[in-house]
Formats: C-alpha cells, sequence, structure tokens
C-alpha cells in the first residue's frame, strides 16, 4: 500500500464537502441535462425521461456506498496488520480512501447501476437501446457519491416515495407541477442530505 500523511482526510473535511456539493449542483445542470437531451431522442413521455434519471441517482448513490463499504473493508485489513499510533487506525483508513480514490472501481459500479435500472418496474426503455447511453451521469454520480461517503459525517440522498406529502424543506416544484396539489406524481432530482438535514433540496412534480 502507497503511503499517506495522517489526519488529512479530518483536516480537509471541509473544503472537500464544499467542492462535493458543487460538482452535485454542477451535475444536476449538466450531466442530467445532457442525459435528458439522449434519452429523448429515443423516449418522447418526459415524465419517463425523469424518472428514468431519477431512478439512475438513486441506484448510483446505492451502489457507490456498497463499493465503499467493500472498498473500506479491504483497507482496513491491509492496514491492520502493521498499524501503529499515533493516530487511529480508522483515520489511517480514511486518509488511504482520501489519497486513493483513483483505486475505486467505478466501472464495476455503472455496470451495477444498469443491472438494477433494467429490472425496475417504475422505469421502461425501448428494446433495441440501453441504459449505457446515459452511462456519462452514471460514472459521475458514482463517483461524487464515493467521494461523500469519505466526509465526516457522510453525506447522502434521500429516497422519494411516489405518492408522498410534499415537501418544500426538501423539494422544488417544477415546472411541469400543479402548484396547488399536495402530492408528490414522482421525483426529479433527489435532495442532498447530511445527518437527515437537508443540504441541497431536489425536485419533484406534484399533481392531483
Amino acid at each position: 500500500l502507497r503511503s499517506c500523511s495522517p489526519g488529512r482526510a479530518r483536516r480537509t473535511n471541509a473544503s472537500r464537502r464544499a467542492c462535493l456539493v458543487a460538482r452535485f449542483g454542477d451535475i444536476y445542470a449538466q450531466e442530467r441535462l445532457d442525459a435528458e437531451t439522449l434519452l429523448r431522442t429515443c423516449i418522447s413521455d418526459m415524465e419517463m425521461v425523469q424518472r428514468i434519471i431519477y431512478a439512475a441517482a438513486v441506484e448510483s448513490f446505492r451502489a457507490a456506498k456498497v463499493a465503499y463499504r467493500q472498498f473500506k473493508m479491504r483497507v482496513r485489513d491491509s492496514l491492520s496488520i502493521g498499524h501503529s499510533g499515533p493516530e487511529s487506525l480508522e483515520d489511517k483508513v480514511l486518509d488511504f480512501i482520501v489519497q486513493h480514490e483513483d483505486l475505486y472501481d467505478v466501472q464495476a459500479s455503472v455496470n451495477e447501476v444498469i443491472r438494477s435500472m433494467n429490472t425496475n418496474p417504475k422505469i421502461s426503455f425501448p428494446p433495441e437501446i440501453d441504459f449505457i447511453v446515459i452511462s456519462t451521469l452514471i460514472r459521475e454520480l458514482c463517483r461524487v457519491a464515493f467521494s461523500m461517503q469519505t466526509l465526516v459525517p457522510p453525506l447522502d440522498i434521500s429516497f422519494g416515495i411516489d405518492g408522498e406529502l410534499f415537501n418544500e424543506n426538501k423539494y422544488h416544484r417544477v415546472v411541469e407541477s400543479d402548484f396547488t396539489a399536495a402530492l408528490v406524481a414522482y421525483h426529479v432530482w433527489p435532495a442532498l442530505m447530511e445527518n437527515d438535514v437537508v443540504i441541497v433540496k431536489g425536485r419533484a412534480v406534484t399533481k392531483r
């Protein structure tokens, strides 16, 4: 294993957090729109396009969190063999992961996301097309989600349910919404959370 300076992850936590929150916003503004444009070439139903993108976001975070836990276990097992102070083993593990995030097999997570999306009953795709067409969006979401797990505390996204009561503290209504409706018809983008507190609002469509 390559060496790393002790405590670096915690010392850089605030700046890394700010960069990752900004990156999450950039993905919404750029990669999400690019994916939407690609999907619109083969799917006329805008609601289905938005459902697909939301599912990609949720599955990307799920896959990246699983990959992070597995990666962290492997690093801890390796570093525990010769560990000695003064820093704790957990800090040493976190430092290593932060300095070597390039070792994260993001393609494996992308493949896992696409497999999960292919069995999602809420979304459908023309049989001649594959969800791989939005792999750029999925890859960037997996990367930012993985990095967010290295923060203390880690950042995560909210998981919305169709038909839930609209929460203005968690979501913005998109233009397609009925602004007098109280229930969420479907979600467009997840909210970003820290310890169950909303950091960045998500997007949802409300309808009667």
